[in-house]
Order: C-alpha cells, then structure tokens, then sequence
C-alpha cells in the first residue's frame, strides 16, 4: 500500500483543540537581531509556515517584522514562543506574555513554558498565565518544553488545559528520549524536536553519511526527514540561506524502513545530548 505524500504544508492536530500546527518549522535560536528577520523572508519565501522563538531570544520582534514584511497573512503562518521566567506573580508573568503576543501580530498560535528549571511555584505561575492568554484568544494553543513526564504529571494538580497541546523537547537520533516521547504519545501530547540536526555536529559522521548517500539528500536533510517519518515536528535554525531552502527541501525522498532502524538504533541517551539538563529533566521534579 502506498503511503500519502508528504508536503511542506503537512500539518498535525493538537490534542483537545482545533488547532493544526505545520509539521516543518523554523527555528530562530540565537538568531541575532541583525540578521533574525532576513533569515526569517527567507523561510516563509521557500515555504516554511512556521516559526519558533522565545523571549530568551531576545528576536521576537524582528520575527514580528519579518511576517509584516511578507506580505502574508497573519493567519497564513504558525507562531511559537515561550517564557523562561515568570514575574512577580501571575498578573505580572501574564503581562510579559502579553507584550510578546503583541510583538508577534496580536496573538501566538502557540505559548510555551521554556524550562521546568525555576521550580515547582514558578512553573505553577507561567501556566496559569497562559491559561488566562488562552482564554482571552491571545494564544491559540498552550504547552511546555523541557518537560520530563514528572512535570507533565505535576500540572494535573492545578492545571485547567491538560494535557499540554506540546512539549518541545531536544530530540535527534543520538538522544531520542523514549519514555518522555511514549508518554506524550499516549496522552495525545504533540512533541516537537529542537537541535533536530544536532547543530551540524553529525554532519559526518559515517553511518548518516551513508544514509544520505541512498537517499541523494545531504545528512541535515536526513535527519529532519527521519523526525518528519516519525511524526514528531522538528526545529531546524539556519542563518545561512542555502541551508534554510535545503533544510525545507525534505520531500523529494523517503527514508527506508531499514535505514530508519539504523538511525533508530543510534540513540546515545543523556550521553548524546546537547543540553545536559535533558535528561535531568525526564527522571525527576526540581
């Protein structure tokens, strides 16, 4: 039986919600303001409907730029971002939110809670206030990233939205996070993968080399379409233009059964991530 094609402008339904997020996005990761918002027209030019930032990031504003700049639509293109620290308490964190739906076109599709790192009240705090941006349309879909399955569990103590709609987390085939990704899984949780190309680390590294050798794609490529087989949404940043349009230019091939196992089999645990505090995160509350 032959499978369906697979399209750029694939997307996947969040739980509970009638909101559909495009499978592909774009990452802006230490994207410096100078050059945030080219890179940006450049994404949605080749065909990416979706980006991710953050306050922590400090470009939510150049990626506001660059949509009014498109010439789309605001409905045309998904928008994430995240908070990484709360306020004072939960009117002050809703106001740093706010503020960065404002810089973004009015609304978010997508608010996410950055780390669980600041503890048990701060946590408790940012999700009530976007639980009030949920409510006044400001964000279409609410989640979290960096969760383990003790945080996830956790909200259900004073959460009204559960489950999360997402739980953005680092995820390529040297750190797969299995049991975070199962439990999301079975409780409908979409999860999105970041450093989906390990930051260009892999690149050559033999067994992905020639994997991509098979498929006449080049490693990056590879390791996005093995997240896109998957189903999870994967991340890629890019700076440079050529690799914005190759990392999008996914769709051309698929990836064997037989080489999906190999990528599969690669998985390194805490050992193959990037961002230490992974699997920290998975195992316990902090």
């Amino acid at each position: 039986m032959a499978t369906a094609k697979r399209a750029i402008t694939d997307t996947l339904a969040l739980p509970n919600s009638p909101v559909r997020i495009p499978q592909l996005g774009f990452g802006v990761y230490k994207s410096p303001k100078t050059v945030c918002k080219a890179s940006c027209l450049e994404a949605l030019r080749v065909g990416y409907r979706h980006i991710d930032t953050a306050q922590y990031y400090e470009n939510e504003e150049e990626v506001g730029q660059a949509l009014i700049q498109s010439g789309l639509g605001r409905q045309d293109v998904f928008i994430t971002t995240k908070i990484l620290t709360p306020g004072k308490d939960v009117a002050e964190t809703y106001t740093k939110c706010a503020e960065s739906a404002s810089l973004l076109g009015g609304y978010v599709d997508l608010f996410l809670i950055h780390s669980p790192s600041g503890g048990a009240q701060a946590r408790r705090m940012m999700w009530k206030a976007l639980e009030q941006l949920a409510d006044e349309r400001k964000a279409k879909a609410i989640g979290v990233s960096n969760y383990g399955i003790a945080h996830i569990e956790e909200m259900k103590e004073f959460a009204k939205v559960w489950p999360p709609h997402v739980n953005q987390i680092e995820l390529h085939p040297w750190t797969q996070q299995r049991e975070t990704v199962k439990y999301c899984n079975s409780h409908g949780i979409v999860v999105e993968a970041y450093c989906p190309i390990v930051r260009n680390r892999k690149a050559h590294d033999s067994t992905l080399v020639g994997i991509a050798a098979r498929c006449g794609a080049t490693p990056n490529q590879v390791l996005i379409r093995w997240c896109l087989q998957r189903g999870l949404v994967p991340l890629p940043k890019s700076d440079n233009p050529e690799r914005i349009k190759l990392n999008a230019d996914v769709y051309g091939f698929e990836i064997s059964e037989k080489d999906m196992e190999t990528l599969n089999g690669l998985d390194e645990g805490e050992a193959g991530a990037l961002v230490a505090s992974v699997e920290k995160y998975a195992s316990k509350l902090s």
